[in-house]
Order: C-alpha cells, then sequence, then structure tokens
C-alpha cells in the first residue's frame, strides 16, 4: 500500500531537499560512508523478529535492502521524501506499506518495536524533535536506532565557505532522549576522513551524493545566499589545499573530507 503527500505541501526547503536527492541517480555508488553506516546500524538491531518496523527517510533503499534480508516483522512501513523512490522501495519489500512524505509532519503513528533511520535525520528542520517524534510510535520495549552527524561533519565546507547544516551536538541529542524518557541509551562517533585528488572532486562527491551548498539546504551564520562564482571557485580551491592537503595512502597529494557520524540506539520503557 502507498501513501503520497504530494510535493506542493512540502516546504520549500523540503521541495529542494526532495529535488536534489531524486537527481542524485548514483548516489548508491558514492555513497560509501552511508552504507557503511547502514551496516553499523544493522548490527545494533536488538531483535531479529519485530512486530512492526518504521524507516524513516529511506532514500534509495540502503538501509531498506539491509532489513529486508535479515530482518522478520509482521507489519513494515517505510517512508521516504521522494515519491520516485516509490517503486524501488516496493520492489525491496513488496508487503510493506510505503509512506511518501516529511517525516517531520506526516502521520506515522503507531506502535512500532522498531524506529530506524539511515542518514536522514539531519535533514530535518528540527532534528531533535525526531527523539520525541519516536517516543510516541515506539510500542513499549521498543528500540529508536538511527544516525545523524556531529558539527564536525564536512568541516572542511563550513571552514572555507560558511555554509553547512546546523548539526546538534552529542550532549544536545542525550538531552532529549533522557527528556523523552527513553532508556539504555549508547552514542557512538565515528570519524571518516575521505581523500579526493583535488577540491573540485570534493565538491562532485557532494553533488553525487545529494550533498551540496544550495542556500535553501543549509544554513549560514550570514544568512545571505550562497553563489559560486568562477573567482569563488578559484579561492576555493587554493584556500582547500592551503588549510586542508594531506597525503593518500600512495603518498600522493589530496585533499579530505571529514564525515563525523553520530548513530544512536535507545529503548521506550
Amino acid at each position: 500500500m502507498q501513501m503520497l503527500a504530494t510535493p506542493d505541501n512540502f516546504s520549500a526547503r523540503k521541495q529542494t531537499i526532495a529535488r536534489h536527492f531524486a537527481s542524485a541517480s548514483d548516489y548508491d555508488q558514492h555513497a560509501n560512508i552511508q552504507q557503511q553506516v547502514c551496516q553499523y546500524l544493522l548490527s545494533n538491531i536488538a531483535h531479529v523478529q519485530q512486530d512492526s518496523v518504521l524507516e524513516v527517510g529511506a532514500g534509495t533503499g540502503q538501509m531498506t535492502r539491509l532489513l529486508a534480508a535479515h530482518i522478520q516483522s509482521q507489519h513494515w512501513l517505510i517512508n521516504e521524501l521522494c515519491a520516485e523512490q516509490t517503486d524501488t522501495l516496493q520492489l525491496i519489500l513488496p508487503t510493506a506499506d510505503i509512506a511518501i512524505g516529511d517525516a517531520e509532519t506526516m502521520d506515522l503513528t503507531g506502535r512500532h518495536s522498531l524506529i530506524i533511520s539511515a542518514n536522514a535525520v539531519q535533514w530535518f528542520d528540527k532534528p531533535l524533535s525526531f527523539v520525541a517524534q519516536s517516543a510516541l510510535r515506539l510500542q513499549a520495549g521498543g528500540q529508536l536506532l538511527f544516525n545523524t552527524f556531529t558539527p564536525n561533519n564536512f568541516l572542511q565546507i563550513k571552514t572555507l565557505t560558511d555554509q553547512g547544516l546546523h548539526y546538534p551536538d552529542i550532549n544536545e541529542w542525550q538531552l532529549a532522549l533522557v527528556n523523552a524518557g527513553f532508556g539504555a541509551i549508547e552514542l557512538a562517533t565515528q570519524r571518516f576522513d575521505l581523500p579526493f585528488a583535488n577540491p573540485y572532486a570534493v565538491l562532485k562527491h557532494m553533488k553525487l551524493t545529494g550533498v551540496s551548498t544550495n542556500r535553501t539546504q543549509v544554513q549560514s551564520s550570514s544568512n545571505q545566499p550562497f553563489m559560486w562564482t568562477k573567482a569563488g571557485l578559484q579561492q576555493f580551491e587554493l584556500d582547500y589545499w592551503q588549510y586542508f592537503a594531506a597525503q593518500n595512502e600512495e603518498g600522493q597529494p589530496c585533499v579530505n573530507l571529514t564525515y563525523e557520524v553520530l548513530t544512536v540506539s535507545a529503548f521506550r520503557p
């Protein structure tokens, strides 16, 4: 069964996010860190047998495929922002209910035994609200399991462009979980420094994985729209090499892009 919310009902920011990910046709080929995160989340699911699983922000189905292969559930509810992914997700889990829409505003209530989300919560307008929402959707003893990213994520881009999503820090997440009544709380961080041949390759990687410095997706301390210019790109390249030059495993010059992942597991008493 499919439950649809038309993009016209999305905020302007969410419409832009949906467009960016809908056009990231090579996402799975380039989202290697995201795939590692999915494997890590899978390994931290407490029970193979579930009553009802809610996946939030399924995207291209990286996490959904792992769930379908390794978890048994009486009921599946798969949420995704981009309607373009509907057929893909339904093919992965033919018995699932597919809920297309903004997880922050649509009705995903139920009594789920597992709520899981991979690489999606950082796109919420109010990421911390995901915790309180999930507490209302979980049955007693149910597990909340998700990842987001820390303020160090893409630190090179933030430093050079003053652009980037706002990521709550680990203490803010801990407080939100406690305030929502969760127990057995576990938070962990992992840092990945990905090497690229040059700064332009970094920007290409971000575009191919649906992430860009488009103003409607990011927040700037100056609140001014961000636009690349030829001179700006040249300065970006020079500054990236000056401040973030490194060497890859072969000893060749490169620049790094930092991913810092925060994973959260908690249970509703």
